[in-house]
């Protein structure tokens, strides 16, 4: 809850602004700045609350913490820029972060000695007009700070949605185009990223603009997949489509990898955007010795189906499970069946190991959902999550396999939550954002999703590195998604060729780089 500062908010801004500039050794910082402007404009939006010191100061990966010296809980896009403009225009600057639903890992969203900016405050304001579905229905213009359920939820209204989602929906429009935005859907309509018309962006010199590809374009591809180093997202539109009604959703189990990757990629290999054969969503995953076969993101197998399915895994030790899904309308609900049988057909699936579904579209795409309600009620949500994710080029995803995970992850058998691992094609990026992807054509994203004890989580990121330093020592060219890492040369070779620009964007757009000090990519010291 913001503090509520009137009489005194002059004198408040100037206790907040001269911690924030004292931290750095600068003594009256009051001489030399101007606190007046933001103590009329946004003072009162500033807190120091310790309650919210602490919410600003960890994120779901409950591994890093950074303790800012404020949080601004913003009423309208303008309110934060004003607090770049302050900090921009002073001699001294401050670092800004903006958080939206604060699933990072590494603190990403986080601003030691910084403002936090609270960007999940504007969606109290908007009004409902956050979201909002033009007229023709080719797209919604939605506020950065958005959840993508609600945003589903309304379009949904309009018989209408996006067609390019994270597994996991309550997450911000702004957080996830940060990053890149992947999931099942990526192989065919690319990542979120790649579906973005328009945004609205105020940049860390504290100019508002709206970007497009024709527009202010270098912006808009720094922006997309920038790790928020260039601005803060406001607004994005996203283009729509007819919604689904429901989907045809089958599992898969394979005990030889080699049959269960050819089949992957022999279905990513039908991936056009308007084809009607291709399939709508594929994801793959392991199941290990790990108690049931369903986990939180899904409660998929039959529970009859269970002793086999873990008489199998104990058998193998690792059972690959390959997941797609079809989706119908009422036109195609009829045929829906057979035409994901006759796509299905000839794969080298285990016989006897194939299962199938029907559910809503909304149900499907909001799966997770009920297993974080099932964790959070028995306290097993709000843990460390040294989670692991990365790109694997194809022609060394087997590699991989035989010395990540028959290696180090049988090894140490500490695997605790799901492990995925899917096929993406890198004709669905656009090179031109500042996202980064293997050189190979098809690419392997594999995610170690961890959760762990308070005491424990360092094991889980020991392997982590162990998997890292094998990747170098083999040679593979792994990219990390969701990227963390504690050296600039780390990061400099983490974007390669990229780098050049993605500096030369960051002395453009936010030269006295205030935004995203969570990253660590400008600010190692």
């Amino acid at each position: 809850m913001a503090v509520s500062f009137q009489i005194l908010a002059y004198f408040t801004a100037i206790f907040i602004i001269s911690r924030l500039v004292s931290i750095i050794g600068i003594s009256k910082p009051w001489i030399n700045m101007s606190p007046k402007p933001l103590a009329l404009d946004i003072s009162g939006k500033l807190s120091v609350d310790p309650s919210a010191i602490e919410s600003a100061s960890q994120d779901f990966g409950h591994i890093v913490k950074a303790i800012p010296e404020a949080v601004l809980y913003p009423s309208t896009p303008e309110d934060i820029a004003s607090l770049i403009k302050f900090s921009y225009k002073n001699s001294v600057p401050f670092s800004i972060a903006a958080k939206g639903h604060g699933h990072s890992i590494r603190g990403q969203a986080m601003a030691n000695n910084g403002v936090v900016v609270d960007m999940t405050s504007l969606k109290k304001h908007r009004n409902g007009t956050g979201i909002q579905v033009s007229s023709d229905g080719l797209y919604a213009d939605v506020g950065g700070e958005q959840l993508w359920i609600d945003v589903l939820n309304t379009t949904l209204e309009h018989g209408l949605a996006p067609v390019s989602w994270t597994d996991y929906l309550y997450l911000t429009v702004g957080g996830t185009l940060s990053n890149a935005g992947i999931s099942g859907q990526t192989f065919r309509y690319g990542p979120q990223i790649s579906n973005v018309n328009e945004m609205d962006v105020i940049t860390g010199k504290a100019d508002f603009l709206t970007c497009s590809p024709k527009k202010n374009s270098e912006l808009f591809y720094a922006v997309l997949g920038g790790l928020g180093q260039f601005g803060i997202i406001t607004r994005a539109r996203i283009p729509l489509e007819p919604a689904p009604k429901g989907v045809k959703w089958v599992r898969m189990l394979y005990n030889d990898f080699s049959a269960f990757s050819r089949d992957q990629e022999l279905l990513i290999s039908i991936n056009g955007r308007k084809d009607k054969n291709a399939l709508d969503y594929l994801e793959g995953s392991l199941l290990m010795d790990q108690g049931s076969p369903d986990n939180w993101r899904s409660s998929f197998f039959p529970h009859a189906d269970h002793p086999k399915i873990i008489s199998l895994i104990t058998k193998h030790r690792i059972i690959y499970c390959l997941e797609v899904v079809k989706h119908y309308d009422d036109q195609t609900e009829n045929t829906a069946d057979k035409e994901l049988q006759q796509l299905l057909k000839g794969l080298s699936y285990m016989p006897g190991f194939m299962f199938e579904k029907d559910v809503l579209y909304v149900e499907f795409l909001n799966r997770v959902r009920s297993g974080e309600l099932q964790l959070k009620s028995q306290g097993l949500w709000d843990v460390p999550h040294p989670w692991f994710s990365l790109f694997i080029p194809k022609s060394q995803i087997a590699d991989f396999n035989d010395g990540v995970f028959k290696g180090i992850v049988l090894e140490r058998n500490i695997t605790t939550g799901p492990l995925l691992v899917y096929p993406m094609d890198r004709k669905k990026w656009d090179d031109r954002m500042s996202a980064v992807i293997p050189d190979e054509e098809i690419f392997y994203t594999v995610g170690f999703l961890h959760s762990s004890g308070f005491d424990d989580w360092e094991a889980f990121d020991d392997q982590n590195k162990e998997i890292m330093q094998f990747c170098d020592k083999a040679g593979i060219g792994v990219k990390q998604y969701l990227p963390y890492y504690t050296t600039k040369e780390e990061w400099v070779h983490h974007f390669g060729s990229k780098w050049k620009t993605f500096q030369q964007r960051k002395d453009q757009f936010d030269p006295k780089m205030l935004l995203s000090p969570g990253q660590r990519i400008f600010n190692i010291n």
